[in-house]
């Protein structure tokens, strides 16, 4: 997508692809459809202002997503009209990954993790991938290779940081693969 698209056009089919799931999204956090609405419209009307210097070769959906959640989370603040226990308890103070009903875009994420670690070394990825898949601790996996643990540490470091680094245009959604992937 090239900047010359984010048009009136785009911008409506973008309003009308992803408006119901982000309201759903934030009335999650907010518990109230009305205010949800108005959150989500109010992320819309930003997005508008701003689309001069929106770069939309980035996923625009994860900028409406960060958008709504930091307004959500400022509403709850500024209302005073929760109570910090419940928050905690419902973990509202970290971005879900569920998005409404958009699994195109779960699946989408999903692909960019699985083609990141793909393109990983292949021994940073034998390593990576058994510290998060088969859950060994970096001196088990030291001990089934044959290799020092500060080489694990090491190989581990470049891989999570080559993580980030491929997957910052999906975030803040990329945080929950990693809070997941880094267990």
């Amino acid at each position: 997508m090239v900047m010359q698209e984010f048009n009136q056009k785009f911008f409506q089919e973008l309003f009308e692809a992803e408006f119901k799931g982000l309201c759903y999204f934030a009335v999650r956090y907010v518990k109230d459809i009305d205010t949800a609405r108005g959150i989500v419209q109010d992320a819309f009307v930003q997005l508008w202002e701003k689309r001069e210097t929106i770069d939309v070769s980035r996923p625009v959906k994860s900028y409406l997503t960060t958008s709504v959640h930091n307004r959500c989370l400022n509403y709850l603040r500024d209302s005073r009209k929760y109570n910090e226990r419940m928050v905690e308890i419902e973990h509202l103070s970290e971005v879900e990954g569920d998005y409404g009903s958009d699994l195109i875009a779960q699946k989408e994420l999903q692909t960019a993790i699985k083609n990141a670690i793909e393109e990983l070394p292949e021994k940073c990825k034998q390593i990576f991938l058994l510290s998060r898949n088969e859950n060994l601790k970096y001196q088990e996996i030291a001990d089934k290779l044959g290799i020092s643990q500060k080489t694990v540490e090491t190989q581990m470091s470049k891989a999570l940081q080559h993580l980030r680094t491929r997957l910052s245009a999906y975030l803040p959604a990329a945080l929950i693969w990693f809070f997941l992937l880094t267990k």
